[in-house]
C-alpha cells in the first residue's frame, strides 16, 4: 500500500502487526490500539519506533499519556461517510500538541486530502498508485488558507498582518 509522507511517495519504515501475530522485537511496528493497551508500558519502551493504529470509536484519553513517546498514530477512516478521524486528528495536534507522525489509514479517498491535511495530516496510506501520485501532487498545490486548523501553518489573514506590521516597523 503506497505511503504519501510530506509531499512524496515514500517506502513505508513501519511493519503493521496483527491482532493474532508477535510484535516485531526489532525495527519500527504499527501496533493496533486492542493489542497497544493491553501492555502499553512494554510498547512504548521497545528501542524502536512504536506506532498505534486507533480507530475513529476510540476514546482519544486512552491513549494521551503515550502521545510523547508514539512514533506515529494512525487514524482509521473505516468509510469515506466517517469523518471522525478528522475531529482526532485535530484534537491531537491542537489540544494535545502531538508533534509526531498523524497518519490516514483506511478509506482515504483523493477529494478528502486537502481537508485532511488541513486537519493534521502528514501521511497517508492510499490504496492505488495513481492515488499516492496524485496526493503528493495536491500537497505543493495549495500553500496559502483562509481558515486556521490542525496543521499549524498561517492563515493568510496572518500573512498579511505579519507583512504590514514588518512594513510597519522597518
Amino acid at each position: 500500500m503506497p505511503l504519501v509522507k510530506k509531499g512524496a511517495i515514500v517506502a513505508d519504515s513501519f511493519t503493521h502487526a496483527a491482532d493474532d501475530s508477535a510484535i516485531p522485537i526489532e525495527g519500527a511496528a504499527l501496533i493496533p490500539a486492542a493489542r497497544f493497551l493491553e501492555d502499553p508500558q512494554a510498547l512504548v519502551a521497545r528501542n524502536a519506533p512504536t506506532g498505534v493504529i486507533w480507530p475513529n470509536n476510540r476514546d482519544l484519553d486512552e491513549l494521551v499519556p503515550y502521545l510523547d513517546k508514539l512514533a506515529v498514530v494512525a487514524l482509521v477512516f473505516p468509510t469515506f461517510r466517517d469523518g471522525r478521524a478528522y475531529s482526532q486528528a485535530r484534537i491531537l495536534r491542537e489540544r494535545y500538541g502531538y508533534k509526531g507522525e498523524l497518519r490516514a489509514t483506511g478509506q482515504v479517498l483523493r477529494d478528502q486530502f486537502v481537508l485532511m491535511l488541513r486537519a493534521g495530516f502528514d501521511a497517508f496510506e492510499v490504496k492505488k498508485d495513481a492515488d499516492a501520485e496524485a496526493f503528493a501532487a495536491t500537497v505543493k498545490r495549495y500553500t496559502v488558507f483562509y481558515q486556521p486548523t490542525g496543521d499549524g501553518r498561517v492563515t493568510a489573514l496572518h500573512r498579511r498582518m505579519q507583512a504590514r506590521h514588518a512594513a510597519n516597523a522597518g
